[in-house]
């Protein structure tokens, strides 16, 4: 595998499912010493919430974002463990939440730092959400800047907070806000032809201004924390630009709760140094699809479970190899 030209991808929110990671640790003993190591250190059986649920427990945010960290923490250390570690790769990049499971993966942070770092963001979410109730919506089918002044409309016309708090893909993005200039703002995007405008099952409206207090706590928060520098490159949510010290990974986590995601500037960023093929790792497929709409020449591949696991292992034992792309 071209190390310069492979990127590490992991997935933040909204990919948990009860059952994930369960077989992974029937058949690696790697995977399962993540997951022991993540019951030790949150003091509860994450484990059993992951393989058995209850589905309500799991969705609950302080509990979810911390599950899909420790299945994509207990697929990475499988993947090294057989001589395919983020280390093999150029880059590593994760969606919002999946941005500290990404620094995981470059060395800035430790394991278990990094789940208790993932578990305060969620449980300072939750709370914000609490104090100051939203939602989100997915809108498809319009473009960045058509977006952009609906929002600022539906916000002149309300008084509320709304914008885009994700750029997802070409033509996929998401809404945050406060709940009249949401649906306001829905209103306005139907009207101007939007394929879908729907919103997502959720009273908490990340990145954006909703999330200031969450935003505080974490960075107070992370002055007991200790970062290295990145092993190898991080790109950035906030900035979709590299992140290699200590202080930058500081100063990006203490804004991504309050700034949109820029994801398909990340890829197309990635895909403009060369980068050709994009290993999700973790949960389901999602940030396969979002990059498949950005760019569909570029190789996707989503490790998720032991099926998709071994079946990358086994490309990368065959005789040929992992085979570069052509061009």
């Amino acid at each position: 595998m071209d190390q310069t030209r492979t990127a590490f991808v992991f997935p933040g929110g909204g990919v948990q499912y009860v059952g994930m990671g369960r077989d992974l640790c029937e058949t690696y003993p790697q995977a399962r010493a993540v997951f022991a190591e993540a019951d030790d250190t949150l003091g509860f059986p994450l484990s059993r919430l992951c393989f058995e649920g209850p589905e309500d427990e799991l969705l609950d945010i302080a509990n979810s974002l911390p599950a899909i960290m420790t299945v994509s923490i207990a697929i990475l250390r499988v993947l090294e463990a057989n001589g395919l570690g983020s280390d093999s790769a150029g880059w590593v990049a994760g969606h919002s939440a999946g941005e500290i499971t990404a620094l995981v993966a470059a060395g800035m942070l430790d394991f278990v730092d990094g789940l208790r770092l993932m578990r305060t963001r969620s449980t300072l979410m939750r709370e914000a959400g609490e104090r100051r109730p939203g939602g989100m919506a997915a809108v498809i089918g319009v473009g960045d800047k058509d977006l952009e002044e609906i929002c600022v409309k539906a916000q002149q016309e309300t008084g509320e907070v709304v914008l885009i708090s994700n750029y997802n893909a070409p033509g996929q993005l998401v809404l945050s806000g406060h709940e009249q200039a949401l649906e306001r703002a829905l209103a306005l995007a139907q009207e101007q032809g939007a394929r879908r405008a729907v919103r997502l099952a959720v009273t908490i409206a990340s990145h954006c201004a909703l999330m200031e207090s969450a935003a505080a706590g974490l960075r107070q928060w992370m002055e007991n924390i200790t970062f290295h520098p990145a092993r190898i490159p991080l790109i950035a949510n906030v900035t979709a630009t590299p992140l290699r010290t200590p202080e930058e990974i500081r100063h990006e986590l203490g804004i991504q709760l309050v700034s949109p995601v820029r994801w398909t500037e990340s890829i197309e960023y990635l895909i403009r140094q060369g980068v050709d093929t994009f290993i999700e790792v973790g949960p389901k497929d999602v940030l396969n699809g979002l990059i498949k709409r950005t760019d569909r020449n570029v190789r996707r591949i989503s490790v998720g479970d032991v099926a998709s696991l071994e079946s990358l292992l086994d490309d990368l034992n065959s005789p040929r190899g992992f085979e570069p792309m052509n061009g």
